[in-house]
């Protein structure tokens, strides 16, 4: 998949309903069109798979809920569960300012990575200076805070974005599961085991931005009734999980 990611963004977070997400998509698409990987999948939608890390105590999870106006997350995704790349991803907040980071990881090199090892070129799939750079980010933020694989969400997206722009997307996630049930087996994470629904048969709708918020998202707000609300899928997903032990198997 096309490393399309908006590294510097607003978002806006919404949960609506199924037949509500499906009036919204037919304005959506008056101004966005179907990502290139959505067009190919059923339901124009794609099964989008995160392992989030941190620290035993839950530092990042704890943060969250505190509202640290700067703060981050760490975690592992990818697409494809028996093949491609594995992300991994730095997902700071400062303020209302969303910044990612993430460098694209051969999987025969995860499980070194997460036992703390110094990253180098080697790990890497694009052996760039950049992507150096984001993955020795991962690697100091990890060993600082001691984290480790905690969760495991998995959710249907289905996307929408200009063709050859990034600077405005429509998402939604459906069916979004969280487990803790998971392996680390030579870079590849088995099918989670008894997940749970995070947020039911409610859809996630996000609206990402990375300048001025474009007028047409302010009229689709607006005729929709639309009220922002949070949905943290890591930090819901703790709370969907407490009485499950958050440690790998």
């Amino acid at each position: 998949m096309e490393d399309k990611i908006q590294r510097q963004r607003f978002e806006l977070k919404y949960r609506i309903s199924e037949p509500k997400a499906q009036q919204i998509r037919q304005f959506v698409r008056s101004y966005l069109d179907c990502d290139l990987y959505g067009q190919t999948q059923p339901d124009l939608s794609y099964r989008v798979n995160s392992l989030y890390m941190d620290s035993d105590n839950l530092k990042t999870y704890r943060d969250t809920i505190n509202g640290d106006r700067n703060r981050f997350k760490l975690r592992l995704r990818y697409y494809d569960a028996e093949s491609g790349p594995v992300y991994f991803e730095i997902k700071r907040r400062y303020n209302k300012v969303i910044r990612k980071e993430r460098a694209s990881v051969d999987r025969k090199h995860i499980a070194d990575l997460l036992k703390g090892n110094a990253p180098t070129y080697d790990h890497l799939i694009h052996k760039t200076p950049q992507q150096l750079h984001a993955l020795a980010n991962f690697s100091y933020l990890q060993n600082f805070i001691d984290a480790r694989p905690k969760i495991h969400v998995s959710y249907l997206r289905e996307a929408y974005e200009r063709e050859n722009s990034n600077t405005a997307r429509v998402t939604f996630d459906r069916q979004v599961q969280s487990s803790t049930s998971f392996r680390v087996d030579n870079g590849i994470w088995a099918n989670a085991k008894n997940p749970l629904l995070v947020f039911g048969n409610t859809v996630i709708m996000e609206l990402k931005f990375t300048d001025r918020f474009p007028h047409w998202m302010e009229e689709l707000i607006q005729v929709f009734h639309l009220r922002q609300q949070s949905a943290a899928k890591y930090v819901d997903g703790v709370e969907k999980m407490k009485n499950r032990r958050l440690t790998a198997v």
